[in-house]
C-alpha cells in the first residue's frame, strides 16, 4: 500500500511540475509575440491547458473526495469560458483594429463589410 501512496505522490507533483512549466512557456509566448492576436492565443491556450494539467494534479494528490469534485468543476468551467471570453476579446479586435491587414494576412474575399 505503501507504494501505491508513493506513486499518487509522484504522478500528483509531476502533473504540478507540468503545468509550472505550462504557465512558464505561457508567460514566455506573451512577451514574445508583438501582435495583440498572437498573444491572447498563448495566453488563453496556456491558462485552459496550464490550470487543467496544475488541477488534475491537485486532484491526485487529494484523492477521490468533494475537493477534488469542486476542482473538476473548475476545469469544466474554465474549458468552457475561456475559448468563449478569448473569441469575443479577438473578435473585437478585428472590428475595432483599422490596420489589421498590416498584422495579419486576410483572405482576398473578406471585405471590410464581412467583420463586422
Amino acid at each position: 500500500m505503501e507504494i501505491l501512496e508513493w506513486i499518487r505522490f509522484l504522478a500528483g507533483v509531476g502533473l504540478l511540475l507540468i503545468g509550472m512549466g505550462i504557465f512558464i512557456l505561457q508567460i514566455f509566448g506573451v512577451f514574445k509575440f508583438k501582435y495583440v492576436l498572437n498573444r491572447m492565443h498563448a495566453a488563453a491556450m496556456g491558462d485552459t491547458l496550464g490550470i487543467g494539467v496544475s488541477l488534475t494534479g491537485l486532484m491526485i494528490l487529494t484523492g477521490l473526495n468533494f475537493t477534488s469534485l469542486k476542482m473538476a468543476l473548475i476545469i469544466v468551467f474554465l474549458w468552457l469560458a475561456s475559448p468563449v471570453s478569448s473569441h469575443l476579446i479577438s473578435r473585437l479586435e478585428v472590428v475595432t483594429n483599422e490596420q489589421l491587414a498590416e498584422n495579419c494576412e486576410l483572405p482576398e474575399h473578406m471585405e471590410e463589410d464581412e467583420l463586422c
